[in-house]
């Protein structure tokens, strides 16, 4: 007489393929993650042009007009927009990915309300920061 317990069936965990990315619905942590690395990288390539801009306001009365001219254009305006964007998501989830490392909010709710603390912190300062750079306030 056999005691063998019949076997489990297990779920298979697959790789998605590229062409089901448009399609895959990632958790809210999973998506603070990426965009923490993207508003990394996006603040590091406009590293150059924050500093030709500073050199630019310091030069001489005549670069701080040329400055101006540059920065008044809209898409300009875009591009410093998205720069804030980056520096607010990026400090945010760093100070959410701080107190991760000190194991507080770990479990699988705490991280999703902190994960979507982030957008509501991020994105109405973000929003704000959009009208004063378009002059609406």
């Amino acid at each position: 007489m056999s005691t063998a317990l019949p076997e489990k069936k297990r779920p298979e965990f697959r790789n998605i393929h590229v062409t089901q990315i448009v399609g895959y619905r990632l958790p809210a942590p999973g998506m603070v993650s990426i965009l923490h690395r993207i508003s990394g990288a996006l603040m590091f390539l406009l590293l150059a042009l924050v500093i030709w801009l500073l050199q630019l306001s310091l030069a001489s009365e005549l670069s701080f007009a040329r400055l101006k001219e540059f920065a008044s254009q809209w898409w300009m305006k875009l591009v410093f927009v998205a720069l804030v964007w980056a520096l607010l998501h990026h400090l945010v989830a760093g100070i959410r990915y701080l107190l991760l490392d000190l194991h507080l909010g770990v479990d699988k709710g705490a991280a999703t309300k902190s994960a979507l603390t982030v957008f509501a912190i991020s994105l109405p300062l973000t929003a704000l920061a959009a009208l004063r750079i378009f002059g609406v306030f």
